[in-house]
């Protein structure tokens, strides 16, 4: 069995992933800032990282604006990889997104391609487990795309996945040997717009959700394909319907 160190793992992704490694007998440690290890800062690294086997990296940015999101994960991913170089971790495994790879103008999707092109050239091990969009951001997705009582998104495709799916791909990779780059993705694919309608109507939201192919996504415009899988994805089986019903809307 593994000692395996989970940067982020007082989160929602993290906290899910401990709990399926420790369950299958590895020794999973959560490490965040809340624990006295913070990947930013390098705070904390070296002493967490003593002896790991893995390290994964499910952390996030608390600022999505784009300056602060590109500085986050590449200062924390080079911190990481120094401190995992010196502890002689031999497998990196990092939480990433589908679309990186494709033409986007998201800031946060370039962040994040920055920080895989890190982990590419740093000679240890990787896998990078790119999932599609979470059940659990709609309702930030519809927020902001939300003006008066109107919310206006695309029609752009995408293949959700259960934030609980996700935690277990994330696992899996840790117990594993490196496989470099996977994707990951719920069992169904709609537009964005639809995806909104059905979340809302489903916890009686009684705002109205309008398709505009213009309208934009985290503030850039998206084509068609850009946020679903390519063949030969993992797919996992959690249906929005039964998602939802398990996840109402928080008070």
């Amino acid at each position: 069995m593994a000692r395996i160190i989970v940067i982020g793992g007082t989160g929602l992704i993290g906290s899910k992933v401990v709990e399926k490694l420790a369950a299958h007998g590895h020794e999973a440690v959560a490490a965040s800032p809340r624990t006295g290890v913070d990947a930013f800062t390098g705070a904390g690294l070296r002493d967490a990282l003593a002896g790991a086997d893995t390290v994964v990296d499910v952390s996030n940015s608390p600022s999505f604006a784009p300056a602060d999101v590109m500085e986050f994960f590449t200062t924390s991913t080079r911190h990481l990889l120094e401190a995992e170089a010196d502890a002689g971790v031999a497998h990196h495994v990092a939480l990433t997104i589908v679309g990186t790879d494709r033409p986007q103008d998201i800031a946060y999707f370039a962040a994040k391609s920055a920080q895989e092109a890190l982990i590419r050239a740093s000679g240890i091990g990787f896998s990078l487990v790119h999932a599609t969009q979470f059940f659990e951001f709609v309702g930030a997705i519809a927020d902001i795309a939300t003006e008066g009582d109107t919310v206006t998104l695309p029609g752009a495709l995408v293949q959700p996945i259960a934030a609980e799916d996700v935690a277990t791909a994330v696992a899996r990779a840790a117990a594993g040997a490196p496989t470099g780059d996977r994707e990951i993705a719920g069992p169904e694919a709609f537009g964005m717009d639809e995806f909104a309608r059905r979340a809302l109507a489903f916890r009686g939201d009684r705002r109205t959700v309008v398709r505009d192919d213009s309208a934009p996504y985290y503030g850039a415009q998206i084509a068609e394909r850009t946020l679903v899988p390519v063949e030969g994805a993992e797919i996992f089986p959690t249906t929005l319907e039964e998602w939802l019903p398990r996840n109402p809307a928080r008070p």
